[in-house]
């Protein structure tokens, strides 16, 4: 199979998960229309964030559960989460053969990747605990992060620079991706929590929940995102002789690293632990946005991407 085939390839799965995405983010969303009462859904909703099973619930609870409208469109789209993060796993693998590279050497790739690291995230952690309510929340910024990719930012694979050659792009990047899903998902949670208190949210967890699923996720993130800077340093000294020069991308990354430590220093400070961490979790998100589009696209700098 040659490279044209490949890339063309590629790009269909992508295309395929992208579709297969959209559909369900319309199955969880008319989850929220065709739900429980937010009576129901927080009687039914233990202090983990997970769905008590029917059989921990009252009897008539039980009766009615499998058969909630609500809960078989969440289903069907967690099913098809899955099914488009499996499509674009694929999308990658190719696209990584078509390069025969890893395969985030450009902004597309990297856009498609973080795309895929978001689902994983959640339908990972969907396996521990019932995240159906999460599900709108979390494919949205996986379509959007799709949509970018393929519209604005699609470029044919090329030969990386000399200071991308590198076991570090590996290794480096991806501890990138993946804290960007959790940060993603983290995002998420944080924000429902700001509102989980209003009368006509219906299907969330209580306010208390959302903040412990928030904490948790970021407590996971926080070292592999402390990894990440520091495998970028020492990177950074392979390819340019320095572990450290305040470049645009090394200090928005530094940035985002110290308010996430706010945030955990937050949730251990008495007065600080409820909305205002929250905000201070959402505020290192847009921090790692600004250093994912920002920084890389419109900033001239080492890491620049900019007409890539």
């Amino acid at each position: 199979m040659n490279s044209i085939d490949l890339a063309e390839m590629s790009n269909n799965f992508v295309y395929a998960s992208m579709i297969t995405l959209f559909l369900a983010t319309i199955f969880f969303a008319l989850s929220y229309s065709a739900g429980r009462t937010r009576a129901e859904t927080r009687a039914l909703v233990d202090s983990t964030g997970s769905v008590i099973p029917p059989a921990e619930s009252s009897s008539s609870e039980a009766a009615t559960t499998p058969a909630n409208p609500g809960w078989r469109m969440a289903n069907i789209g967690l099913s098809l989460s899955w099914l488009s993060a499996g499509l674009l796993l694929v999308g990658v693998i190719v696209r990584s053969l078509w390069a025969d590279r890893a395969p985030w050497g450009n902004m597309y790739e990297y856009s498609i990747t973080s795309a895929l690291g978001i689902l994983l995230v959640y339908l990972i952690w969907s396996t521990r605990r019932d995240l159906r309510w999460l599900g709108l929340f979390v494919t949205i910024p996986a379509l959007l992060t799709l949509g970018l990719a393929v519209t604005v930012l699609y470029t044919e694979a090329a030969q990386l620079v000399p200071a991308l050659k590198s076991y570090w792009l590996v290794i480096h990047v991806l501890a990138a991706i993946i804290c960007g899903g959790a940060f993603t998902v983290a995002a998420a949670t944080a924000g429902l929590s700001l509102i989980a208190d209003r009368h006509w949210i219906k299907q969330l967890p209580s306010r208390e929940t959302l903040e412990k699923l928030t904490h948790r996720i970021i407590a996971f993130s926080f070292p592999l995102w402390t990894f990440a800077v520091i495998a970028g340093a020492i990177w950074a000294e392979n390819a340019w002789g320095r572990y450290w020069g305040w470049d645009p991308k090394e200090t928005w990354a530094f940035i985002t690293w110290v308010i996430f430590a706010a945030y955990l220093h937050a949730r251990s400070t008495a007065g600080w632990k409820h909305q205002k961490a929250s905000v201070i979790a959402i505020l290192g998100w847009v921090a790692f946005l600004i250093n994912y589009f920002g920084v890389n696209i419109f900033v001239n700098s080492l890491h620049s991407y900019a007409g890539v």
